[in-house]
């Protein structure tokens, strides 16, 4: 496998021949899973005659074949180690095949295999193969009828897509269930479950009046910790009805929490297969982020019913047809039901930290590419995040009205239908009627926009002049890019009142906040009738995926913080404010001369903590420094250890000056009520742990107490969590080590939560770490056949402890490379996710970067999986 061959977008073609209605039989056991299959194909109308009938299968042994009932002779067909051919076949007919699989030895995690005693499946994108010989394509959409025979004592609960028709006893102490599926869906879609498994059960009543089933399934053991992933669905359900007009169309929605999981969950119709730490929740074993995230999971799953599912791509390339509109439903749906303001931070926070990084390193993709060699690659934040960003530019852009009426276009005239991102914005041009023709580059180039901005008021004529020029730079075989169509969302701030003026462009009032459109390589606006000298408020709410520049003066920046009338944009210029001190602070270290701290980032920080804020969470978001991945995509050249310092520094010398304000913050906004996920306590809870965070960063005596007090206290996982990691990340082992030792021993049978001793150990700032990493991964609690586990440990070393893990001597390099060879056995898809840190090498120092190829050369000496062997040549062409 060290040189497979890439998939083009120009190669597309319908497929041969169409599946119109696909039968299942699945006789379950560990080693040797028998799966009959009968296929009712008919040749596809857009192609010709006479063409052989060609299956993609990985990993089957064939038991039996057959043509209409007639078993086919061995010169008939051929099989390959991708697939089947039969050389003759007629016009239409009924394939029947038998093969033999082994769910126990899948590590792989794709198709069918065992998670702790669990028969699951994983279909997307491509793992239907590893089940049965099918044209495993998106746009091959058929219905489903599955029957799943299992042990009545083992497999007490046998589960598939669509509703139950049939069910009954076998001799042997064997049973089986009959499912049905009356919505045409492209085999990724499919899924079955089998295991000892438990329910918790709901109803919903449709806005059409239908009630509907609702079920979660898990282990006996996690039955206590559903009641918020149930409470989510049904919000998600009723915000759907609401906000788009969709209402659910089987008799039950089914959601099943499996332990082993690939992914965060995933969409098949009917049955969503869940990531166990994508859906448990319960106040002594999760955080507020956890309950949030599976809130906006959950919802994300369901909304796919739609947008995926009804409506579905024709071919991979179109991924972010689904999953880039399905997250912007999501972060709609979390910002309505939560803090707007801070979903929008959060998204964009991590956008601007993890996908510009991606943009800018040797993966860097259009949101529709033109070629891959392992689609699961593609699953990437460019696909789903920046596909998200282009969904909403286009809602901004034609308005929110005719986004809905293009909507609705959409899924009522393709339902059924496997189709392509021109199809969707097509609706949406069609609904508003404006010219997205040059909007489409959106999803053709590659790279991150930069935008330069500059600004002149005119006194004498009141007129403010501003002047955009855009850029895409150059990326992996895109050297030369066309000028994009940037919405720009904007306020001028007056500098003497403090307020937004109103806007006036070309003769026409616009208000006081307003979308300018940016389509040329630069352009002028003109504003008049402005009655002071502003200060611009530029991308509000980050109206499009860019890098902006303006040559912001630290006062001005200390202006838009307190008097911003956008959220966002307020919590941008402190953002700014800070990274401009920590530049210099970073440029000290380098230089050996001494840090200095700005007094503006301090005054700024008092005005905060001083002032009344409508909204914690948004102060707290605020009040929270730009981490360290984030300073580094700012620097032309990464300096890990002196970005650490000076981001230390600037946390020292704040809770130094404003020690006591901190302390105000933290006793305001302690609670003994009973915990809730409700948004005013997360809030308080996010502004009063934020504020200890810099109450322990310079260890006095009063901190420490505060902090051991609050992990004693043991109110809540949020708390507790948030306290364990200030005690391990201090300087003080004595600190450190009791409190990871209680928390272990007390949560030793839980694996999400050890999941979280996991990472807070290995993030720690100490130098220890690396070395706590090899400890760790000879625990009893972790296994590098769990995705979760790989993450909360190797992941969270390698994506988060950046001191640690791009230390001089290059180990925490040889560490992820050894993992990665191990995992690429193993796992490949995760191998190629975990790979990451690695591909970044050309943005460090000679030495690391010399240290960092070596790597990735030791690892390209090895026989590789398609997806690690796309990723490495990448990184290292």
């Amino acid at each position: 496998m060290s040189d497979p061959k890439p998939t083009y977008l120009r190669d597309y073609r319908p497929p041969a021949y169409r599946v119109t209605h696909t039968e299942l039989t699945f006789d379950l056991d560990p080693a040797a899973t028998r799966v009959k299959a009968r296929l009712h194909l008919e040749r596809h109308p857009e192609r010709e005659s006479g063409l052989p009938l060609t299956l993609d299968g990985e990993r089957l042994v064939l038991k039996a074949i057959a043509i209409d009932g007639q078993p086919l002779e061995e010169d008939e067909y051929a099989l390959t180690e991708d697939g089947l051919t039969v050389h003759r076949v007629p016009e239409r007919f009924l394939l029947d095949t038998e093969v033999e699989i082994a769910p126990e030895a899948n590590t792989a995690l794709e198709g069918l295999y065992q998670s702790g005693g669990m028969y699951c499946t994983q279909c997307e994108a491509e793992g239907f193969r590893r089940i049965t010989y099918y044209p495993d394509r998106p746009d091959v959409m058929a219905t489903f009828a599955t029957t799943v025979i299992g042990d009545a004592k083992r497999e007490p609960v046998l589960l598939s897509n669509g509703n139950p028709v049939e069910r009954g006893e076998l001799p042997g102490g064997r049973h089986f269930v009959t499912w049905e599926d009356p919505h045409p869906k492209p085999c990724y879609l499919f899924a079955l479950v089998a295991g000892d498994l438990e329910k918790v059960e709901d109803r919903f009543t449709t806005m059409s009046g239908r009630e509907v089933t609702l079920q979660i399934w898990v282990e006996a053991e996690n039955l206590g910790k559903t009641d918020h992933a149930m409470a989510s669905l049904k919000r998600a359900m009723t915000w759907d009805e609401q906000t788009y007009g969709r209402e659910y169309d089987l008799d039950r929605f089914m959601i099943v929490a499996v332990n082993d999981f690939n992914m965060g969950a995933m969409e098949n119709k009917g049955l969503n297969i869940f990531n166990s730490a994508a859906v448990l929740t319960h106040p002594h074993t999760a955080t507020d982020a956890a309950f949030q995230r599976v809130e906006g999971i959950v919802a994300h799953e369901y909304f796919h019913n739609w947008s995926g599912n009804r409506v579905t791509c024709r071919d991979w390339f179109q991924l972010s047809l689904k999953e880039g509109f399905t997250v912007f439903r999501d972060q709609c749906f979390s910002a309505d039901t939560n803090s707007a303001p801070v979903k929008r931070i959060e998204d964009v926070s991590f956008f601007r930290t993890a996908q510009f990084a991606e943009d800018a390193g040797p993966t860097a993709h259009p949101i529709r590419p033109d070629h891959y060699i392992e689609i699961t690659n593609f699953y990437t934040l460019t696909i789903y995040e920046k596909g998200a960003e282009v969904v909403r530019m286009l809602r901004n852009l034609v308005g929110w009205e005719a986004f809905r009426r293009g909507s609705d276009r959409y899924f009522e005239r393709f339902d059924g239908q496997a189709v392509t991102i021109e199809d969707f914005v097509g609706c949406m041009e069609e609904a508003s009627g404006q010219d997205l023709s040059q909007f489409m580059r959106w999803y053709s180039q590659a790279g991150t926009p930069e935008i330069d901005a500059h600004g002149e008021y005119d006194y004498a004529n009141a007129e403010y002049r501003l002047i955009l020029r855009q850029r895409t730079p150059a990326t992996p075989d895109q050297p030369d890019k066309l000028p994009l169509h940037i919405p720009i969302r904007l306020g001028l701030v007056g500098t003497k009142s403090g307020r937004d003026l109103p806007l006036t462009l070309d003769g026409e009032s616009l208000g006081t906040d307003a979308v300018i459109h940016l389509r040329e390589d630069e352009q002028e606006f003109v504003f008049t009738e402005v009655s002071e000298a502003p200060v611009p408020s530029l991308a509000r709410g980050f109206s499009a995926p860019v890098k902006l520049r303006f040559p912001y003066g630290r006062e001005d920046l200390a202006f838009l913080l307190a008097n911003d009338s956008d959220g966002f944009n307020r919590w941008d210029a402190g953002q700014r404010l800070a990274m401009l001190a920590l530049d210099d602070l970073i440029a000290a270290h380098r230089n050996g001369v001494e840090k200095v701290m700005d007094s503006r980032v301090v005054e700024a920080f008092r005005t905060l903590l001083s002032q009344d804020s409508d909204d914690k969470a948004v102060l707290a978001e605020m009040l929270t420094l730009p981490s360290e991945a984030y300073i580094a995509e700012q620097q032309p050249l990464v300096d890990v250890d002196a970005i650490h310092a000076a981001r230390t520094f600037v946390k020292q010398s704040l809770a130094m000056a404003l020690r006591d304000e901190f302390l105000a913050v933290f006793e305001a906004n302690r609670s003994e009520a009973p915990y809730a996920p409700e948004p005013e306590q997360i809030a308080a809870r996010s502004l009063k742990n934020v504020a200890l965070s810099y109450l322990m960063a310079i260890e006095d005596e009063e901190g420490i107490e505060l902090v051991q007090r609050q992990f004693a206290a043991d109110h809540n996982m949020t708390d507790v969590r948030h306290a364990l990691t200030l005690l391990v990340h201090s300087s003080r082992d004595d600190l450190a080590e009791p409190a990871l030792r209680r928390f272990g021993e007390k949560w030793a049978h839980d694996p999400l939560v050890m999941d979280q001793w996991f990472s807070i150990q290995v993030t720690r700032p100490q130098p220890d770490a690396l070395e706590r990493v090899k400890f760790l991964m000879e625990h009893p609690a972790f296994s590098l056949k769990n995705p979760n586990k790989v993450r909360a440990l190797i992941g969270a070393f390698a994506g988060q402890n950046r001191v640690n893990f791009h230390r001089a001597d290059g180990e925490g390099y040889r560490l992820l490379a050894d993992v990665v060879i191990e995992l690429n056995r193993l796992n490949p898809e995760i191998a190629a996710r975990i790979i990451t840190p690695l591909t970044r090498w050309q943005r460090f120092d000679e030495a690391r970067q010399a240290l960092m190829k070596a790597e990735l050369e030791r690892i390209r000496a090895e026989e590789l999986s398609p997806n690690v062997y796309e990723v490495v040549q990448k990184a290292l062409a």
